[in-house]
C-alpha cells in the first residue's frame, strides 16, 4: 500500500476547503490545506462579508433622512469612505486569523504556498520549491471575477478592487445585471457616489423572479440610480482630466470617475495542473463532479464555486462537510442543489427560495399553479413618507397545495427567507402557511395572509 505525506490535501482555504480539512481531520485524517493568499476565501476577504458591511454603511444616508419623519433632528451628516474601508480592513483580518486558528485548533496544517497538481497524488509547493504527497486531493479554489477583452479593458476594476478603492468615486459606472453588480450599485449610490447600472439584457438580475427583477428596477431607479439596459461598454478611453471616457456599443459616451465590471465569475482552473492529472472540466470550463464531488480521477476531490455547481458560500461549506462525511466518515452524502434561499443585498433586499413563477409554469403547466401576491408601503416609510414598496410572492402548486416558491422584497427580505426556506425544503404546502399565526406588526406577516390568489389584470383594448 502506497505511502503518503497526507491522507488528505486541499487546494484553497475558502469556505468549502475549510470545512472539508476540518471535519477530515476530527474524523482522524492527517490534512493539510494550501493557500497563496489569505485564509478565508472569496466570501471572507473579498466579498460577501466585506460587502455586506459596505452594504450597511451605504444605509445610513436614507437612515439619517428617514429620522426626520420620527421625530429626530438629525444634524448634516459627513461620510469617511478611508474610514469606513480601515475599519472593514480590520474585521477582514480578525475573521482571518479566526480563521486561520479554527484550522489549527482542528490539527490541519496550514501552507501558505501556491499549490499546483503535479499528478493525481502529487502536488507541488511553487514557492517552497518541494513536493507533498496525498491520498486524496480536494481542490476548492473557487472562482474569479470575469473581464471580457475590449479595448480599455486595463481601465477598469472588477469587485476585487472595488474593496480597495482610494477614494469613493464621484460617479461610477457598474457593467452587468447579476447580483453583484445590482448590490455594488446600491452601495456605492447609497454612500453619494452618481451611479450609473449598464446590463446587455432587457432586465436586471437574469434567472430571478420576474416581478422581483422589475420590482428591483423600479426602485433602484427610484432610489437615483441610472439604469441603462440593452446596452454594453464598447470602448473604455482614459482622459487628459484624468476620468475615463465610457462609449457604448450604440456609440454614445459618456465621462466617469471609476468603471467596476461585474459581468460574472468563471472558475480559477488556470495553471493549476489539471492537465498533468486528467481531470476533466465540464462545457462551462468548471471541474466535472459526479453527486459526491468526485472528478473523473478517482482521488480528486472539487467543491464550491470551482464546479460552477450553486456559486453561494454556504452550498461550498454544506458540500465540503457532504465530501468530508463521505471520504472519512464513511457516511456517504449528496447535497441537494434544488433548493437553496439566497439573498440579494440590493436595495431593497431580495430574499428567495423555490422555483419561479416562470420556472413552475413551465414544470405544472400554465393552469397548474396559483400565485399568491402582496405589494405594500413597508411600515417603516409610513412615518419617513419615502417611496419605497414591499413585494411578498407565493408560487403554489394547484394539485398539492404545496409551496413551490417564495419571493420576497424589501426591509430584511434576506433574514426572512431564511426561515421560510426550512417550510419550502420540508415540502409545506399554503394550508400550513394559512394555518400559522402571523406576527403582528411585520411585514413576514403576509406570507401566512394571503387568502385569495392574484389575479393578472385583464388586457383590455383601448376605447
Amino acid at each position: 500500500m502506497a505511502s503518503y505525506d497526507y491522507d488528505l490535501f486541499v487546494i484553497g482555504a475558502g469556505s468549502g476547503g475549510v470545512r472539508a480539512s476540518r471535519m477530515a481531520a476530527k474524523y482522524g485524517a492527517k490534512a493539510a490545506i494550501a493557500e497563496e493568499y489569505r485564509v478565508g476565501g472569496t466570501c471572507v476577504i473579498r466579498g460577501c462579508v466585506p460587502k455586506k458591511l459596505l452594504v450597511y454603511a451605504s444605509h445610513f444616508g436614507e437612515a439619517f433622512e428617514d429620522a426626520a419623519g420620527y421625530g429626530w433632528d438629525v444634524p448634516e451628516p459627513s461620510f469617511s469612505w478611508e474610514k469606513l474601508i480601515a475599519n472593514k480592513d480590520k474585521e477582514i483580518d480578525r475573521l482571518n486569523g479566526i480563521y486561520i486558528r479554527n484550522l489549527k485548533n482542528s490539527g490541519v496544517e496550514i501552507i501558505e504556498d501556491r499549490a499546483v497538481l503535479k499528478d493525481a497524488h502529487t502536488v507541488h509547493l511553487v514557492n517552497e520549491g518541494r513536493d507533498v504527497t496525498a491520498d486524496k486531493i480536494l481542490i476548492a479554489v473557487g472562482a474569479w471575477p470575469f473581464t471580457p477583452d475590449f479595448p480599455g479593458a486595463e481601465h477598469v476594476i472588477s469587485s476585487n478592487e472595488a474593496f480597495h478603492l482610494k477614494e469613493l468615486p464621484k460617479h461610477i459606472t457598474v457593467a452587468g445585471g447579476g447580483y453583484i453588480a445590482v448590490e455594488f450599485a446600491g452601495i456605492f449610490n447609497g454612500l453619494g457616489a452618481e451611479t450609473t447600472l449598464m446590463y446587455r439584457g432587457p432586465k436586471i438580475l437574469r434567472g430571478f423572479d420576474e416581478d422581483l427583477r422589475d420590482t428591483l428596477q423600479d426602485e433602484m431607479i427610484k432610489k437615483g440610480i441610472k439604469v441603462l439596459t440593452n446596452t454594453t461598454i464598447a470602448e473604455v478611453n482614459k482622459c487628459k482630466n484624468g476620468r475615463l471616457e465610457v462609449v457604448m456599443q450604440d456609440g454614445d459616451s459618456y465621462e466617469t470617475d471609476c468603471v467596476m465590471f461585474a459581468t460574472g465569475r468563471r472558475p480559477k482552473v488556470d495553471g493549476l495542473g489539471l492537465e498533468n492529472t486528467g481531470v476533466k472540466l465540464n462545457a462551462k470550463g468548471a471541474i466535472a463532479v459526479d453527486e459526491y464531488s468526485k472528478t473523473n480521477v478517482d482521488n480528486i476531490y472539487a467543491v464550491g464555486d470551482v464546479t460552477d455547481r450553486a456559486n453561494l458560500t454556504p452550498v461550498a461549506i454544506r458540500e465540503g462537510a457532504a465530501f468530508a462525511e463521505t471520504v472519512f466518515n464513511n457516511t456517504p452524502l449528496v447535497v441537494d442543489h434544488s433548493i437553496i434561499p439566497t439573498a440579494v443585498f440590493s436595495q431593497p433586499e431580495i430574499g428567495t427560495v423555490g422555483m419561479t413563477e416562470q420556472e413552475a409554469r413551465e414544470k405544472y403547466g400554465p393552469d397548474g399553479i396559483t400565485i399568491f401576491k402582496s405589494t405594500f408601503k413597508p411600515m417603516l416609510h409610513t412615518l419617513s413618507g419615502r417611496d419605497e414598496r414591499t413585494l411578498m410572492k407565493l408560487v403554489v402548486e394547484k394539485e398539492t397545495d404545496k409551496v413551490l416558491g417564495v419571493h420576497m422584497i424589501g426591509p430584511y427580505s434576506g433574514e426572512m427567507v431564511q426561515t421560510v426556506g426550512i417550510a419550502v425544503t420540508m415540502g409545506a404546502t399554503k394550508a400550513q402557511f394559512d394555518a400559522t399565526i402571523a406576527v403582528h406588526p411585520t411585514a413576514a406577516e403576509e406570507l401566512v395572509t394571503m387568502k385569495e390568489p392574484y389575479l393578472a389584470p385583464v388586457a383590455r383594448a383601448e376605447d
